[in-house]
């Protein structure tokens, strides 16, 4: 007996009362509400200071109205041509991103050898930490010039400037969500074509991709809503006139997008006026339009992650079978070639185009006549040219900043406040105010997500309340960075008072950050082997007890991961603290949560659009920005391989 009782835990440390545990269900569930909340919130408000644009200018001329101007008298709310300049920026985007982007998520998965695979897809995931506003600041210096040269255009600002530079921010987040469709086809199906007789590119294009379509086509959608929400790079890039190209396929017109007409007018409006709420049911359309894109993004991925029922099986089938029929299968190569001719024609007129289309008919009659290992070696040529775009895509960003930001980069030009407008001097207050709102978003985004993401994977099973809330998730994810910035301007800054300040613009960017959180830690808590909770659980532990103790410490580096993700989208983002929480100018640091700050983004931003002659800093504003986003990001994926490799050990 005596020796029975000396090895028995004490009870006071498992010991738990019930009210305890109920108590700490019911904040994780709050946790988990609190997205879902904030996206009704958001649609709610922004629908609410847009009534009174509907009630007065109705609904019907807003939407198909062809003029924009209101400041005229009378005013014109029209928003058609925002409209079409967002779909003809976003279906041009698409034309870039698509091909370069399948290509080289089909050449991860099954081309490219293990060595060259660990350095091409950081190189990848290096496109997606770069900032919209240094890609904004690359678009307008370099891009916008090289095509005013080459097509001898009265300006570079067009669609087509917009077009290219969405398509590259859209490449990552379509080649990793590819990629992962790809690899989640089963490797028999693979063995089993070559065993067949198939060749590598016979497998590729007639088993692996069909089967993986679904995911490709949610990629895809993802990239579509990246590039529909995207603020900052749009605005310093498309020229901003609002009307419909004519011809449509005028690719060199300027256009203007719903994102770039809010992040112009909204820091100049009158607040209250019909302009005012202008911009608010402005923001409603485009809300909307990014929740439908998420959502049928989300709708597809579910669907590729039921493939092991019936009903998603004979999907899939379907699918498949269209995939690989030669009339349909031709039917998206056929069409973007002649979209491609069209493109050419509006640019270089009938000569072009007529060149164009005869080697489009030259190409339609030789390929299908080549014998299988030439088409094999034609198909592969591709994958590699597609891959080597990305990579000199990347190569010449870097190198246009790194090598004229250099020269700037000086300890005064690091540690001194900017003077004359930021031509002379240095960024110290916009690094330290960077500093600050990313340090205060984490801070209120952390504890949300982290407690949300507990819920859904450690309280609830697969149910109606958890489909909702990840459904809230993901529409939070979606919402575009200008319509936070929209929402903390109205709401934190005139409604609460808060008025323009780092705390408003903290608020602002932990809710932007709060679905980045939230999923990377279910997925980390996912990883954690159920053995482990179902042990604790025997020896007496309660459900916090064992998440406490047993589940959270393994899980660690992949919640810091996420994090540390966070960090770096919150460190890049110009659009949700435009209006919430900084200036361009000032000499002393912050001394209160309630004062505004500089913030390097915004001041890049400026110093790019409003400041000439200030050539050297703003390369070096952009060098430092990169860099710290940057190594920001190098230093989650160094957490993630590390935990991959303990995990595997």
């Amino acid at each position: 007996m005596n020796q029975a009782s000396s090895v028995t835990p004490p009870p006071t440390r498992m010991s738990s009362s019930p009210l305890k545990e109920t108590a700490i269900s019911i904040i994780w569930l709050l946790c988990a509400l609190f997205a879902v909340v904030t996206v009704f919130f958001i649609l709610l408000y922004l629908v609410w200071d847009g009534l009174p644009l509907f009630n007065e200018y109705g609904l019907w001329p807003f939407l198909a109205g062809v003029t924009w101007s209101p400041t005229f008298d009378p005013p014109a709310f029209g928003i058609l041509p925002l409209i079409v300049g967002t779909l003809l920026v976003t279906a041009g985007s698409m034309v870039v991103a698509v091909p370069l982007s399948i290509a080289t998520a089909i050449y991860l998965s099954e081309v490219a050898p293990y060595r060259v695979k660990v350095l091409v897809k950081p190189a990848v995931e290096l496109l997606a930490g770069i900032p919209s506003v240094v890609y904004g600041f690359f678009g307008l210096i370099v891009l916008v010039e090289w095509l005013r040269v080459t097509f001898d255009a009265p300006s570079g600002e067009s669609m087509l400037a917009g077009s290219i530079l969405l398509g590259i921010m859209a490449l990552p987040t379509i080649i990793s969500v590819s990629e992962d469709a790809i690899n989640s086809v089963p490797r028999e199906f693979r063995e089993g074509s070559l065993a067949l007789g198939a060749t590598r590119w016979q497998t590729i294009r007639q088993v692996v991709v069909p089967a993986a379509l679904s995911g490709i086509t949610a990629a895809i959608i993802l990239g579509m809503g990246r590039a529909i929400g995207e603020t900052m790079a749009v605005l310093m890039v498309t020229g901003n006139a609002a009307i419909i190209p004519s011809p449509i396929t005028n690719v060199l017109s300027p256009v203007r997008t719903l994102t770039g007409t809010l992040g112009i007018e909204m820091g100049e409006v009158a607040i209250g006026s019909l302009h005012y709420h202008a911009l608010f049911a402005l923001a409603t359309v485009l809300l909307v339009i990014t929740l439908i894109v998420n959502l049928g993004a989300s709708m597809i991925l579910k669907r590729l992650n039921a493939r092991a029922t019936g009903r998603a099986h004979a999907g899939r089938t379907v699918l498949e079978s269209i995939f690989r029929h030669p009339a349909t299968s031709a039917a998206p190569i056929a069409l973007v070639a002649l979209l491609v001719v069209a493109v050419i024609g509006s640019m270089g007129g009938p000569y072009y185009a007529g060149a164009a289309l005869l080697v489009v008919a030259v190409l339609a009659l030789v390929v299908p006549r080549l014998s299988r290992a030439r088409s094999q070696q034609l198909a592969f040529l591709l994958i590699y040219a597609a891959v080597g775009a990305v990579l000199l895509i990347l190569a010449i960003i870097l190198f246009d900043i790194i090598s004229k930001g250099l020269p700037a980069l000086s300890w005064e030009f690091l540690t001194s406040s900017p003077r004359d407008l930021g031509r002379e001097g240095g960024i110290f207050p916009a690094i330290v105010g960077t500093l600050c709102l990313v340090a205060g978003s984490i801070a209120f985004a952390l504890p949300f997500g982290v407690g949300a993401a507990i819920y859904l994977v450690e309280y609830q099973r697969d149910n109606r309340l958890t489909r909702t809330i990840r459904t809230g998730v993901d529409l939070l994810n979606g919402t575009p960075s200008i319509v936070f910035g929209l929402f903390g301007f109205a709401f934190l800054v005139l409604f609460l008072g808060f008025g323009v300040s780092m705390l408003a613009g903290q608020i602002t960017l932990g809710l932007m950050v709060l679905p980045t959180i939230i999923r990377t830690t279910e997925e980390a808590l996912k990883n954690v082997p159920q053995s482990l909770r179902e042990g604790s659980l025997a020896l007496g532990a309660t459900r916090w007890q064992t998440i406490g103790r047993v589940v959270l410490p393994p899980a660690a580096p992949g919640i810091i991961t996420g994090m540390i993700l966070s960090i770096g989208r919150a460190a890049g983002e110009t659009a949700p603290i435009l209006f919430t929480a900084v200036v361009f100018s000032q000499r002393y640091l912050p001394s209160s949560v309630f004062d505004p700050v500089m913030a390097l983004p915004y001041h890049l931003f400026i110093l790019t659009t409003n400041v000439p002659g200030s050539e050297t800093n703003k390369y070096g504003t952009a060098l430092v920005l990169i860099m710290l986003v940057v190594a920001i990001y190098a230093v989650a994926i160094v957490v993630r391989n590390r935990y991959h490799t303990t995990m595997r050990l």
